[in-house]
């Protein structure tokens, strides 16, 4: 199981490398679509690549209330709980 850490990296991770996000601009309190410009799609794709990283499935009402990378690090960290 991942730590808040090692998921935070692959949130990061993922959002240069899908999305082409300033690492500059990837901070736990960065709001996902005012500061990194991210749109539903692309939220969408995010949860689809978590998914396959996890091997979890993620709720679409979990992740309607996401709203910075730390809550996406936080709703994937419980996913991840719960499922242990």
């Amino acid at each position: 199981m991942m730590n808040k850490d090692e998921i935070y990296q692959e949130v990061a991770s993922l959002l240069t490398s899908l999305f082409e996000t300033d690492p500059a601009a990837i901070r736990p309190e960065a709001r996902l679509y005012e500061d990194l410009e991210l749109d539903s799609i692309d939220a969408v794709d995010m949860v689809v690549h978590l998914q396959k990283r996890t091997g979890r499935k993620i709720k679409p009402e979990t992740f309607r209330s996401v709203r910075t990378v730390q809550d996406v690090v936080d709703a994937v960290e419980l996913l991840m709980r719960e499922s242990a």
